[in-house]
């Protein structure tokens, strides 16, 4: 299968076709239903679809080829809370796709179309998004419950294979502690910190830096916004060619370009300080 690079969508708007099949988003308070549609042309290759119906809560996967939908699969049970953020994620393997949630297994739904005719991605319904993306492993990842980290202990600490390379997305959920002040996001190298990303709230300053040679080098300062202690956050680190851009809940905060360039050396992500983390995308 050819590979591209395409960006992420952060904040997209429903009922939209995407390249893509990381999606980070929130659900309505009244949400009904939603549905996650892997396409090729009309054809729907795989159809995710969570459903409140009745006060019954189930997910349907089923395929729809040349009009005819085949028989549905249900699973009596959903992990979409309404209104409340969640981050779902379809690994495509040779036999399945495998589908989690929140960084935790939630179903497996067998090939009934070749996966390599899939060519867009349709989402909708009363879902608000705050990132689709889409990311190919280096090397392919066999051990499907590895792929992310649910509920991480502080300090965090993850090796990743194939380094950062443009394109790359590191994910970071959880909340500052009520009482708290400082978390720290560091993507390490062997000899130094590639980039370090370092929230200050009893200062209110967000410090971006890297360490090199023994030294650090000139902090890039900026102002802490949409970070509140208390409350659910979502970091997100997007690698591109020249630069990290962070966004915080879905909002580009801070850009920072690359000092390190040997991105591939780039293997460690790292996170401390006074947060705890709920889910880890390394």
């Amino acid at each position: 299968m050819a590979l591209f690079q395409q960006l992420p969508f952060f904040n997209p708007v429903s009922d939209q076709l995407f390249k893509n099949t990381f999606c980070s988003a929130s659900l309505d308070s009244v949400f009904s239903r939603f549905q996650v549609d892997l396409m090729h042309g009309s054809d729907i290759v795989l159809h995710f679809n969570p459903r409140y119906a009745g006060g019954s809560e189930y997910v349907v996967h089923n395929t729809c080829q040349y009009g005819h939908w085949g028989s549905e699969e249900r699973k009596y049970e959903t992990p979409f809370p309404r209104g409340q953020m969640f981050a779902l994620q379809i690994l495509v393997t040779q036999e399945t796709y495998k589908i989690s949630t929140n960084g935790k297994p939630f179903s497996e739904y067998k090939h009934r179309m070749p996966f390599s005719h899939v060519d867009s991605i349709c989402i909708g319904g009363m879902v608000e998004l705050s990132l689709v993306a889409f990311q190919y492993p280096v090397y392919y990842i066999a051990i499907y419950k590895n792929i992310f980290h649910y509920n991480q202990m502080v300090p965090y600490k993850s090796i990743f294979c194939g380094g950062v390379h443009p394109g790359k997305i590191f994910i970071i959920q959880g909340f500052l502690n009520p009482g708290g002040n400082r978390m720290e996001i560091s993507l390490r190298h062997k000899t130094g910190i590639a980039f370090y990303y370092s929230v200050c709230l009893d200062e209110n300053v967000v410090v971006c830096n890297s360490y090199e040679d023994g030294t650090w080098g000139d902090e890039e300062r900026s102002e802490v916004v949409l970070l509140k202690r208390g409350e659910p956050m979502q970091v997100t680190i997007f690698s591109s060619h020249d630069h990290y851009k962070v966004f915080v809940n879905g909002e580009q905060t801070h850009t920072y370009s690359h000092r390190f360039t040997k991105l591939e050396e780039i293997d460690v992500l790292e996170v401390s300080g006074d947060v705890e983390l709920t889910f880890v995308q390394p």
